[in-house]
């Protein structure tokens, strides 16, 4: 059990200096950023940009506010300025978990943001009711919410230079349907296919008209997660298609997947969590996503990737034009991009502070909930309330958790997050059940419990339907809970306090899971509901806090430091040879020509320096044996320095944008030509450093 090592972690971040404590952002401050651009979920990203302002727009499936729209001056730094609509407005049971109908994984969701005419448009698909269009004058609304019906989905839309409106639509074959000016509908006699079936074309259309040519960016997931490009002189066809890119994981491979059958069901039914093959790529790479011109003609993409159990996060992806394609990537390295990268050259110039997209932590002292927070499912107004600085939720019938109705929810945020809350349970009645939870699939919770007028903690896990009861005495009828998330390692587990000072944990170390049953990732939740059938008490809760000891990067390049470079692969430390070349040496080796200086060369770049005066520079076109040292600092190789966290990296060359790496099975020495890391990070281009 990791508990030990969690718990070290806590520790560091809760004694971090307070400038030090903040979320995630990809701006590393330096001028660069590192993927992914929020360490959370955001999943079918589609952007845009008006005048020198970008926007994007997220799928949110069945939790309200639906529809997220993020606004950034730069591409980097987002902020979150909207959402399409408060709750869904269809009088359907299924839309409010009510009388055992659900919406999971279904809702709204691969949403389309266009920009025409001094209005903005937001098209998106809902199960069972048909296309949805939003419309609004400024981006943070009011919206106009207009219901075209139709089977029309997944879809991109483009406003023609002629007035014209297509929809591009469908799976593998591809439609194109006019639509009606006023949004009323699809013109449904102007439907026609113009990319037939066996072209190995997928769906998540993005439609784009560049210098008169129309070009389709679409992701096809049979065998694996790809993104192309189709183009043609004609919005019909016919079309030519290209793969833009491929296998670009960024040394992440796919994550535990969960299995069950049919949808969301009582506990004690059979769930069961499958480990991945580390070394395919699945849908964990970059895939599905749009791409954007910023006002001087560079042009970027903004992809998600299917990641751990975080769910789909977004990435920032510059783009190379290549013989009329928009490749992903850079010149002597297209179809794969750097995790680290220089910022987007944007009309906001160095003016952006680096900042997250939402503020995660909560006192519940305002008058309305912050911008993070989602419920599950419409939730019932009448049941919930911010009363004294506090977050009241009164309980209605439910069997478990996925069914208790006005559950709070915000998306986990990795790479590890320590989030904790105060729980008041004074008013609670006989069969109430209250407290933090995890909503996935297998879902997880700890919290009170009130059976025969006494309180019992409790820690449930759907995955083993496993119950862990702990007697706890509350004095001032307060606890404190805590969720503890390592999202890389897709591991966790629940402590609690009843001073607010020592925590204990509850239950195991639970395995996190990717699934695509909910359709999103790990949801941090505050719960209430009643389990005896009926209306019973009410919880309150407060202090909400998200700490993030991995969000602080600012150490993690070990500038004017002397390390030793270990190939992830090998195990073995980088090794600057006195016949000129770069090879690795024994494992306990600390000779001189085992240690590298570290030189900041600005911007994130870097140039290394062996203890014996030698720099490292290649000399060739990236074959083995290319890696050589020399005197001349002017000939040194510079690198642009990709982090992967916990001393972890890769060394992109500057000059033809390729890594270094050395092949652990062939014995050859270093070279420059890794298009990047596989899956398992174990084909020699990732390296870690140790002083």
């Amino acid at each position: 059990m990791k508990v030990k090592v969690f718990a070290l972690f806590i520790l560091m971040a809760m004694s971090m200096p307070a400038q030090t404590r903040h979320s995630w952002s990809a701006d590393n401050g330096n001028g660069t950023y590192t993927n992914p651009l929020f360490y959370e979920e955001f999943s079918d990203p589609d952007v845009i940009r008006v005048g020198d302002d970008y926007y994007l727009a997220g799928t949110t499936m069945h939790t309200v506010p639906g529809l997220v729209i993020l606004h950034s001056k730069d591409l980097v730094n987002w902020e979150n300025v909207s959402y399409c609509f408060d709750r869904f407005d269809f009088y359907d049971d299924a839309f409010s978990l009510k009388n055992g109908k659900e919406i999971y994984g279904q809702g709204i969701w691969a949403p389309c943001i266009r920009y025409s005419n001094g209005k903005f448009y937001i098209y998106s698909n809902v199960n069972g009711k048909g296309l949805q269009c939003y419309i609004s004058d400024n981006i943070e609304g009011p919206w106009k919410h207009v219901n075209m019906k139709g089977r029309i989905y997944d879809l991109s839309v483009l406003f023609d230079d002629d007035g014209k409106i297509y929809a591009i639509h469908g799976y593998g074959e591809v439609r194109c349907t006019e639509l009606k000016p006023d949004m009323s509908g699809p013109i449904e006699e102007t439907e026609r296919v113009i990319i037939p079936e066996g072209s190995a074309v997928g769906e998540g259309h993005h439609m784009y008209k560049i210098n008169g040519m129309y070009y389709l960016i679409s992701t096809d997931y049979k065998p694996n997660g790809r993104t192309l490009c189709s183009r043609s002189k004609s919005i019909w066809g016919p079309y030519e298609t290209c793969v833009i890119t491929a296998d670009e994981t960024f040394g992440y491979h796919a994550a535990p997947s969960t299995s069950i059958k049919g949808r969301i069901m009582p506990d004690g039914h059979p769930v069961s969590v499958m480990k991945p093959d580390p070394d395919k790529v699945a849908a964990s790479n970059i895939h599905q996503g749009g791409i954007v011109s910023t006002p001087d003609g560079q042009w970027w993409a903004l992809l998600m990737m299917d990641f751990h159990s975080i769910g789909r996060t977004t990435t920032l992806a510059p783009v190379t034009w290549k013989d009329g394609w928009p490749m992903l990537g850079l010149e002597g390295n297209l179809g794969r991009s750097p995790r680290t990268w220089l910022k987007p050259v944007t009309a906001a110039g160095d003016t952006v502070r680096p900042h997250a997209p939402y503020q995660r932590n909560e006192n519940f002292d305002g008058k309305t909930l912050g911008r993070v927070w989602q419920w599950n499912h419409n939730p019932d107004d009448g049941m919930w309330s911010l009363k004294n600085g506090r977050l009241r939720l009164s309980t209605m019938p439910a069997e478990q958790l996925m069914w208790a109705r006005n559950t709070l929810t915000q998306r986990a945020i990795g790479p590890t997050s320590i989030t904790t809350v105060e729980l008041y349970v004074k008013n609670m009645k006989d069969g109430d059940v209250c407290g933090l939870g995890n909503i996935n699939v297998p879902y997880s919770w700890t919290g009170m419990v009130k059976e025969c007028k006494r309180l019992t903690l409790r820690w449930f896990e759907q995955l083993d339907n496993d119950t862990i009861d702990v007697p706890v005495e509350l004095p001032e009828d307060k606890i404190w809970l805590r969720f503890v998330g390592d999202f890389d390692n897709d591991k966790a587990h629940y402590e609690y306090s009843t001073d607010g000072v020592n925590f204990n944990a509850i239950g195991r170390e639970m395995t996190l899971s990717y699934q695509l049953i909910t359709f999103q990732g790990a949801r941090i939740s505050l719960f209430a509901f009643n389990k005896n059938g009926k209306n019973g008490g009410y919880a309150e809760f407060d202090n909400f806090t998200v700490e993030e000891p991995d969000a602080d990067r600012s150490g993690n390049i070990p500038l004017g430091k002397t390390v030793r470079i270990i190939n992830l692969a090998t195990g073995l430390p980088m090794c600057a040879t006195s016949h000129g070349l770069v090879y690795d040496s024994a494992k306990n080796d600390d000779s001189p020509q085992t240690r590298f200086k570290v030189i900041d060369r600005g911007e994130g770049k870097v140039i290394l320096q062996c203890a014996d005066g030698r720099y490292l520079f290649t000399s060739g076109f990236g074959l083995p044996g290319d890696v050589r040292l020399t005197d001349d600092v002017e000939l040194a190789e510079e690198f642009m320095w990709q982090d992967y966290l916990n001393r972890e990296f890769m060394l992109m060359s500057m000059r033809n944008h390729r890594y270094i790496g050395k092949s652990p099975t062939t014995g050859s020495p270093y070279s420059m030509d890794y298009a990047g890391a596989d899956p398992a990070r174990r084909n020699g281009a990732v390296l870690r450093w140790e002083e």
